[in-house]
C-alpha cells in the first residue's frame, strides 16, 4: 500500500484548522509552525538527497538538487529569523507525525529502484508541494502572530509554487 507523509500533513493540519475555528487555543503557535515549517523542509531534504542519489535520470536529479538547494536555504532563514527573534521552535503532534511519516516515505523510496524510484519520488513531490501550499496558505500564514515569521512565510510561498510547477513538468515527462 502507498504511503506518503503529505496525507499526514494535510490531514493534521486540516484537523487543527477544524479545531481552530472552534477553539483559538487549538491554532498552531508561533514556536509550533516555526517547527512545522523545519520538519516539513527538512523531510523534503531527505526526500531530495536520497533521490539525488538513486536517479540516474538526469531531470530528476536536477528537481532532486534544488530542492536540497531551496529548502535549506528557505531553512537557513527561518533559523537565523528564530535566533533574530529568540524564538525556540516547539515540536507539536503535527511536526512529530511529519517526521515519522518522512521516514516511513523515505524506507518506502529506498526499497525502489530505476523508473519505478523515479515515478514514485516525483509524484509524491508533486502532491507534497500541492499540499504544502494549501497549508501554508490555510493554516501557517494565518496563525502566524508574529510579522516576520509571517513574512518569511509568505516569501517562501512562490518558492513552493515554482517547485509545483517543475515537478508537474517533471512527473509529465516520467509518463
Amino acid at each position: 500500500m502507498k504511503t506518503s507523509f503529505v496525507v499526514t500533513l494535510v490531514g493534521l493540519l486540516a484537523a487543527g484548522a477544524l479545531q481552530a475555528q472552534t477553539s483559538p487555543a487549538a491554532a498552531p503557535t508561533d514556536p509550533e509552525i516555526a517547527m512545522i515549517a523545519v520538519t516539513a523542509d527538512n523531510v523534503d531534504i531527505a526526500a531530495g538527497k536520497l533521490a539525488a542519489t538513486k536517479t540516474s535520470n538526469p531531470k530528476v536529479k536536477e528537481f532532486a538538487n534544488l530542492m536540497i538547494r531551496d529548502h535549506t536555504s528557505v531553512n537557513k532563514k527561518a533559523t537565523d529569523l528564530a535566533k533574530k527573534l529568540n524564538l525556540t521552535p516547539e515540536e507539536s503532534d503535527t511536526s512529530r507525525s511529519l517526521k515519522s511519516d518522512g521516514d516511513t516515505t523515505l524506507e518506502r523510496f529506498r526499497g525502489l529502484s530505476g523508473a519505478e524510484f523515479d515515478k514514485a519520488y516525483i509524484d509524491n513531490e508533486v502532491t507534497y508541494h500541492e499540499s504544502v501550499a494549501k497549508v501554508v496558505d490555510d493554516t501557517l500564514i494565518p496563525n502566524a502572530k508574529n510579522a516576520e515569521l509571517k513574512s518569511l512565510l509568505e516569501s517562501a510561498r512562490p518558492i513552493f509554487a515554482s517547485h509545483l510547477k517543475h515537478a508537474k513538468e517533471v512527473q509529465s515527462s516520467l509518463h
